[in-house]
């Protein structure tokens, strides 16, 4: 699902395919930000970066997008199906569940609320998917920040889960409860 779009008191907010190859070298300059710490890459090279989001291009349970405000690009948004990635057999996966991370780029002059519309569109971006029933994120258990705005949007937290990687915060959203936090 693409070409979705939300304006907002902020701007508008679009979604959009990323191209590994053509976004790369931006793409690059977000998850090597110390502020990207919890996206573990802060170490790699934009061919390393190129590499990972051609694998996902080509993964058939995986995909990534580039979100712009007002046509520029802002964060990055990866979308996944948790019974084949991320979390297979670590959790009960229901039908019509997705996963999901997302990233806001580095702002060189903060935008208050901005953080809370890029999830927000996300989650309208998701949920106009009818198949989509459920949001899945497993972020780091330390990442407070990102934990106050799964909240914010209506996620319920089912408790930690430990994955290769990292201990994380599995939560999940429902359509109803994202509506019902976000008055939609």
């Amino acid at each position: 699902m693409t070409g979705f779009a939300r304006s907002t008191p902020i701007g508008r907010f679009a979604v959009r395919p990323l191209d590994p190859v053509a976004d790369a070298v931006l793409v690059h300059s977000w998850v090597v930000h110390p502020k990207a710490a919890f996206w573990m890459m802060g170490d790699a090279d934009v061919a390393r970066v190129r590499e990972v989001y051609a694998g996902i291009a080509a993964h058939p349970h995986h995909d990534a997008f580039l979100g712009t405000r007002d046509g520029a690009p802002c964060f990055l948004v990866e979308r996944y199906d948790p019974r084949h990635v991320e979390l297979a057999g670590l959790y009960g996966h229901a039908d019509g569940d997705v996963g999901m991370h997302f990233l806001c780029a580095p702002a060189p002059r903060p935008v208050h609320g901005f953080t809370l519309e890029v999830i927000t569109t996300v989650m309208a971006w998701l949920f106009a998917d009818p198949a989509v029933r459920r949001v899945v994120v497993e972020p780091d258990i330390r990442n407070h920040a990102v934990h106050a705005l799964n909240a914010a949007v209506g996620f319920e937290v089912a408790g930690p889960v430990d994955k290769p990687e990292k201990r994380a915060l599995l939560s999940f959203c429902t359509r109803e409860r994202f509506r019902g936090a976000v008055h939609a």
